[in-house]
């Protein structure tokens, strides 16, 4: 076997690998030696089939794996002596398209070789670490959300008119055109007035009205709609009044608490408090991998894999274009175009990748199995009723089981680093804090 190198230029690597029929064949031989003690013919007891005869029988089905396993050999050896790491799946092609039983094999492959990356001194990045205390406003707050969802119902006064804040219970027939169209009806539906939950100026229209009454209420649909018959028209909905009620305000006290599992408001307000926190650490946290990140694209430089830049900027571009198209689903539209920013943000994405995976790498973090099944949960619920299927998908499935690992892989890279790096706390406002998040979304 004969491997010549035919590519060398930055990570670009191509090598021609020569076969000869010689040792083609002495594999075939190995192959039909290795399985001969097995096979049993007409004519032959166990084992004692000649080997021309199975060649003959077998010949060219063991050829095609013979050839196979002696090209995937030299490509292993070759990674193997030379420690390059592929960035993607090498490129390999036979050359010789006339190939026939007797010739040697010619076998071209391609790759783009990971770079070597530079060691970090994780020890001497500093970082600063948000910390936001729940305030006594803000579990104030959250308790008056939950009394306002636990509260309950009473009917109005007999003649009392409907106020912002009420509930109505209704029929209804809404009509385009004096045509009743799908959808657009209902019986005894409940509505709270001012929780904008139907369209712009229905609700409003409702204030005023008593239990018996009829009302007619005209509304046009936003120009946006889902539903894009109905975009921009108008339409009538005949309502029937049948039920007014006012909420009745909920006791902030123990008995709240207990609806929602706590033993005391006290313990109520500590569980709020302790909530709360986690979602401000959550945050928090973005914000400081994010000046992590930002510290390490500024220590490091390499050379990148060019397909991986190229096809990072292409999923970028082709990201951003949707979100200023949502009204395209599909992808069968014209390529887009990456910009020079779109390139330049994938070969920061691309850097960053590659050298917190190097670091993962060389830490030996790996992602558990339960980890994982803790993933596919999360994602399965995002589907009710079609859990099972999901977890059939994901099994079955390489690309999802990688997408799900590889930011759970990242996150623990990063708790990596945290450990190492000198991070300082800082207690700030909640405000404080919303306003380091937004800027994340700023730049």
């Amino acid at each position: 076997m004969q491997v010549t190198e035919t590519l060398n230029e930055g990570l670009k690597r191509g090598y021609q690998i020569t076969v000869t029929a010689a040792e083609l064949d002495a594999k075939v031989v190995e192959k039909l030696t290795e399985a001969q003690p097995e096979i049993q013919m007409k004519g032959f007891r166990k084992g004692k089939v000649p080997l021309a005869l199975l060649r003959k029988q077998f010949g060219q089905q063991i050829l095609g794996e013979a050839m196979q396993e002696t090209i995937d050999g030299a490509m292993s050896k070759h990674f193997e002596d030379s420690g390059d790491r592929p960035a993607l799946q090498p490129q390999v092609k036979m050359t010789n398209d006339d190939w026939k039983e007797g010739d040697d094999v010619a076998v071209e492959m391609s790759y783009e070789k990971l770079p070597e990356i530079p060691e970090v001194d994780l020890k001497s990045i500093t970082l600063e670490k948000l910390v936001v205390k729940a305030g006594e406003a803000e579990v104030e707050e959250a308790l008056q959300n939950l009394a306002q969802n636990a509260k309950s119902w009473e009917d109005r006064a007999e003649g009392a008119a409907a106020e912002k804040g009420d509930k109505v219970t209704m029929d209804f027939v809404g009509k385009v055109d004096g045509e009743a169209f799908e959808g657009g009806s209902a019986e005894d539906f409940p509505l709270e007035l001012g929780s904008a939950q139907f369209i712009p100026g229905f609700e409003e229209q409702l204030e005023g009205v008593k239990v018996g009454d009829e009302k007619a209420v005209t509304v046009s649909f936003p120009e946006d709609y889902r539903a894009e018959h109905l975009a921009g028209k108008e339409a009538v909905f005949d309502c029937t009044i049948k039920k007014i009620e006012s909420s009745v305000p909920t006791p902030l006290d123990d008995e709240l608490a207990k609806q929602y599992g706590a033993e005391s408001l006290d313990a109520l307000k500590a569980q709020i408090a302790e909530r709360l926190e986690a979602e401000y650490a959550g945050a928090a946290r973005q914000v400081q991998k994010r000046k992590l990140l930002d510290a390490l694209d500024g220590m490091v430089s390499f050379d990148l894999p060019p397909t991986l830049v190229e096809a990072e900027a292409g999923q970028i571009a082709h990201q951003l274009w949707h979100e200023e198209n949502p009204d395209v689903q599909g992808h069968d539209h014209a390529k887009i175009e990456p910009t020079e920013e779109h390139n330049k943000l994938a070969e920061r994405r691309v850097r960053l990748g590659l050298l917190l995976a190097e670091l993962g790498r060389v830490s030996e973090v790996e992602v558990t199995e339960a980890e994982m099944t803790q993933a596919v949960m999360a994602q399965a619920r995002q589907y009710p009723g079609q859990e099972r299927q999901f977890f059939e998908f994901i099994q079955q499935n390489q690309q999802a089981q990688q997408q799900l690992r590889a930011p759970i892989f990242e996150d623990k890279v990063v708790d990596y680093i945290f450990e190492l790096a000198q991070v300082s706390e800082t207690e700030v406002s909640k405000e404080e804090l919303e306003k380091a998040v937004e800027s994340l979304e700023d730049e």
